[in-house]
């Protein structure tokens, strides 16, 4: 059976593939008109053929569809439309299949460690399904069983997928930028993540603890009495599905408020937490009316949900500092900051022109701003043009790659713009990250003050290394090779020479640090500096000894 699923996965990929390149490379070339009007049709017999195999093989080509549905933002609706049925077709294992498995987990015949069970799925995964129970106490919840011998079929279609990554991987400049191999890796280790009903439960209990101050995010708690490896058992949370536009406008919620909450959650999530939920699809957020009513503007209040934690990722503090600066660069249109933050995170190649690419980045800056979801959907293929041809050297090199820790994020970043498309087309992300940013560029003032005392404590140093250094020189340690005569006294005056320098240096270092202090309201700090500066400057410009003149 493995070997019949592995050669239909990779038949199917190198179907798909011949079809691609035959059609937009070679096609395109001779029949761009004809390749133009007859693409809309031929991408949804795409879709609907990659759908069907994927509903009829499960595991991870499912996984693979619900990603690919959720890119509203760049693939078009005829594409996403049919990929998104995935969402509601999966098939649930047959009950008689599943029973065994939870008794077996839980070590009890199933009435004896639920009131109730419901045999029929509420709703079918690629690697598990959901059944609606009720625990002793009455209690509701939903249990997550993972789908028997999921572990074998997950192995085929990594591994045909191996074998279209190292085909892909013949393509240079597609080899130069992305290590499909490393992608395939995380892409198995995120799947392994997901079959491991315990760390789920654990991500759940720390996104709960990451949000337990925020009453419009709702996290759902397990219950470690009925979880195991392959059985998660968690409260019953179910709503409004985020993608159900016709329920929440019928339960009066702004669509709009949806997309924002959705994305401040994202971005806090990110940019502080470190900490993110990796796999945002529809089947996976909910929106809970609340009782209470809010102003007729911003609509009803509303909770929302997040479930399913088997996919999460992590973010380095040294990565989220620089990811910081890329938002505070985007919020306040700083181009120069992006490009360095980029720099810093691995994203360009080491041969790219980071000027021209600033340049790049503030013109493209000066005519996206401020649009939409739908407008940069739209945005018109003359102004791409113009922007192609006027950067056309840099952009043909394509000096941009993709860092295997920033895959999982790119991942879920895609899927988030889809979601917030799909809510409102209108969504401004650039608005709505401009006090986010302002307020990242706040908290980095709040810790100038630590700034300053460690470039201090640096310049404190300067003119005790210089002066050891030159000490060194003149007793031996450090050897000088001095082609004119009277070379000590002459070393004594270089040595005093730059002592001084450094002095006058460092004393309007302080003068600037106090100035940086004093401008952020801390006075008294400032005034000391001020004080401290003028000793060292003073100091600086003392007089030369006699000997020496």
């Amino acid at each position: 059976m493995a070997t019949l699923r592995f050669l239909r996965v990779l038949g199917f990929s190198l179907r798909l593939l011949f079809h691609i390149l035959t059609w937009e490379l070679l096609l395109r070339r001779f029949h761009p008109t004809r390749v133009r009007r007859t693409a809309p049709q031929r991408y949804r017999a795409w879709a609907a053929a990659f759908r069907e195999l994927a509903t009829a093989q499960g595991g991870a080509l499912i996984k693979l569809g619900q990603f690919l549905s959720a890119r509203v933002d760049l693939l078009p609706d005829f594409v996403t439309e049919e990929l998104a049925r995935l969402q509601d077709e999966v098939p649930a294992e047959p009950f008689e299949r599943i029973r065994p498995l939870i008794e077996a987990e839980l070590g009890q015949p199933l009435e004896s460690a639920f009131r109730a069970f419901d045999p029929v799925a509420t709703a079918g995964a690629s690697l598990g399904q959901v059944h609606r129970a009720w625990l002793s106490d009455g209690l509701p919840v939903m249990v997550k069983v993972q789908r028997p011998g999921i572990e074998r079929l997950l192995a085929a279609d990594l591994a045909a997928l191996t074998v279209v990554a190292r085909i892909l991987s013949l393509y240079p400049p597609l080899r130069r930028r992305v290590h499909l191999d490393r992608l395939l890796q995380e892409f198995a280790r995120t799947l392994a993540m997901e079959l491991d009903y315990i760390a789920e439960a654990r991500h759940a209990e720390q996104f709960a603890r990451n949000f337990a101050d925020d009453p419009g995010i709702r996290i759902p708690r397990p219950f470690w009495s009925h979880t195991r490896r392959r059985v998660l058992v968690l409260e019953d949370v179910t709503a409004i599905k985020i993608t159900d536009i016709a329920a929440i406008e019928r339960a009066g919620i702004s669509r709009t408020a949806v997309a924002r909450r959705l994305y401040q959650a994202y971005l806090r999530q990110i940019f502080y937490d470190g900490f993110f939920h990796a796999d945002p699809h529809p089947g996976n957020l909910f929106v809970e009316p609340l009782d209470r009513t809010a102003p007729s503007e911003n609509g009803r209040a509303f909770r929302l949900t997040f479930v399913d934690f088997g996919m999460v990722g992590r973010i380095s503090p040294e990565a989220r500092r620089w990811l910081r600066e890329a938002a505070i660069g985007l919020g306040t249109q700083d181009a120069r900051r992006i490009v360095e933050a980029m720099h810093a995170l691995g994203f360009l190649l080491p041969d790219v022109d980071l000027n021209m690419l600033t340049q790049a980045v503030e013109r493209l800056l000066s005519r996206v701003w401020g649009l939409s979801m739908a407008q940069l959907r739209e945005w018109s293929l003359a102004e791409a043009e113009a922007l192609f041809l006027e950067f056309r050297e840099l952009l043909l090199r394509f000096p941009f790659q993709i860092p295997q820790e920033f895959l999982l994020l790119g991942r879920t970043l895609g899927i988030l713009a889809g979601l917030v498309t799909r809510l409102d087309p209108g969504f401004n992300v650039f608005r709505e990250a401009e006090p986010f940013a302002r307020r990242l560029l706040e908290e980095e003032q709040l810790t100038l003050s630590e700034l300053v005392l460690e470039a201090l404590r640096q310049m404190m140093r300067i003119p005790w290394d210089l002066g050891r250094f030159l000490e060194g020189s003149l007793t031996g340690e450090i050897r000088w090779q001095v082609a004119f005569p009277e070379a000590r006294e002459t070393l004594m005056l270089i040595s005093m020479g730059f002592q001084r320098l450094i002095w006058q240096i460092t004393g309007l270092a302080w003068w600037i640090l106090a100035l940086l202090l004093w401008a952020n309201g801390q006075e008294r700090f400032a005034w000391i500096l001020g004080g401290i500066g003028a000793l060292w400057l003073l100091w600086g410009l003392r007089p030369w000894p006699r000997r020496l003149y």
